[in-house]
C-alpha cells in the first residue's frame, strides 16, 4: 500500500494502547463534529477504558500514524455470520484528520482491516456510512464496497432499550 506525500513522511498502522484512551476519545469527538453529531457523544475516558481495555474488551482501535503521530483511527469489532458460518469484522468508525486526507491513509486502514478479516477466514467486512456523506460513499465504492439494500439497520437505545430489558425480568 503506497502512502506518501511530497514530504516523504513515514507511515505506520498500530494498535492503540490503554494510555491513549484520551486520544481515542479525541478522535471520536473530531469525527462526531465532522458528522455534525458532536452533541451526541456520550463516551467518556472511563467507558472507553473499560470497554476497549478492560477484562472483556468488546472493540479494538488502530491508529494510522504519520511520522509517529496518530493522524487517523479505526475502531472495529468482530461479529459472526450464521449464514456464512464465519466471523466478520464491523468497522464502527474510520476517521483521518483533514490535513492528512488524500494520502491513502484511509485506504491503508481499510486494507489493513480487510487483511485482518481475511486472516481470520472472515466472510464479511462491513460498516455504515451516513446517507449524506457522498465523498465517503464514493471513496468506499472506488474500492469495491457495495451498499446493502436488503437490510435496514435497526437500533434500540435509551428508554426503549431499558423498557425492553425490564421486560426480561417479567417473562
Amino acid at each position: 500500500m503506497q502512502v506518501s506525500d511530497e514530504t516523504g513522511g513515514a507511515f505506520s498502522i498500530r494498535p492503540a494502547s490503554r494510555e491513549e484512551v484520551p486520544l481515542i476519545l479525541g478522535f471520536i469527538r473530531e469525527l462526531a463534529e465532522y458528522e455534525t453529531l458532536g452533541d451526541e457523544v456520550e463516551a467518556t475516558e472511563a467507558l472507553l477504558e473499560e470497554h476497549l481495555f478492560g477484562p472483556r474488551p468488546c472493540a479494538e482501535v488502530l491508529f494510522a500514524c504519520w511520522d509517529g503521530q496518530p493522524v487517523g483511527f479505526a475502531l472495529y469489532f468482530w461479529n459472526f455470520s450464521t449464514f456464512t458460518g464465519r466471523p466478520g469484522l464491523y468497522l464502527e468508525d474510520l476517521y483521518v484528520r483533514p490535513p492528512y486526507r488524500g494520502r491513502g491513509i484511509g485506504k491503508a486502514l481499510l486494507a489493513h482491516l480487510a487483511a485482518l478479516t481475511a486472516g481470520r477466514k472472515g466472510g464479511r467486512f462491513e460498516w455504515g456510512v451516513l446517507v449524506w456523506n457522498t465523498p465517503a460513499r464514493e471513496f468506499y465504492a472506488s474500492m469495491g464496497a457495495c451498499p446493502q439494500d436488503r437490510f435496514l439497520l435497526q437500533r434500540m437505545e435509551g428508554e426503549a432499550l431499558l423498557r425492553l430489558a425490564r421486560a426480561a425480568t417479567t417473562l
